[in-house]
């Protein structure tokens, strides 16, 4: 089963309006592109949320409101060095973009 049916099946048997998706892209084309498939439908209409508009909020790994519920430590380990090597600022941008537009 693929990760879109997993998301949709999620959102059906809990409802949306607690529910939101993590994301960990490293480019932010990618993560927008996630964001999007997870909050108005997948743009590409390849798989199960093709013009399934499930209305869910996604926040990458690196954002405060995410990091700050992470287990320091735990961070440091599998996050950190990421934040390092990618372009940080363009990834939130993009995800935030379909969260708050």
């Amino acid at each position: 089963m693929g990760i879109q049916q997993r998301i949709k099946d999620l959102a059906e048997k809990y409802g949306t309006e607690d529910l939101i998706v993590v994301l960990g892209g490293a480019e932010a084309e990618s993560a927008g592109l996630a964001a999007e498939t997870v909050s108005k439908g997948d743009p590409t209409f390849a798989g199960p949320l093709a013009g399934v508009s499930l209305g869910l909020k996604a926040y990458h790994i690196f954002e405060e409101e995410i990091k700050g519920e992470v287990d320091p430590k735990v961070y440091e380990e599998q996050v950190s060095m990421m934040e390092m090597v990618l372009d940080v600022d363009a990834i939130v941008n993009e995800v935030r973009t379909y969260r708050e537009g």
